[in-house]
């Protein structure tokens, strides 16, 4: 896991992007985080445990 001080947030945390980058490859768009998330840039992602991080949208308003 993490050896920063202080450590960063695990990937189930509501702020898990803020994670150090280790890893990233625009040419195919992810990049990979210390909390071990698959961070892609349609804002999406993937969880160590598989799980899928919906892409975020924002909202329209009227």
């Amino acid at each position: 896991m993490c050896q920063h001080t202080p450590p960063c947030p695990s990937a189930t945390a509501p702020d898990r992007d803020a994670a150090h980058l280790l890893a990233h490859v625009p040419e195919q768009g992810w990049s990979l985080l210390c909390n071990e998330v698959l961070h892609f840039e349609d804002t999406g992602g993937l969880l160590p445990s598989g799980a899928v991080i919906a892409p975020r949208r924002p909202s329209l308003s009227s």
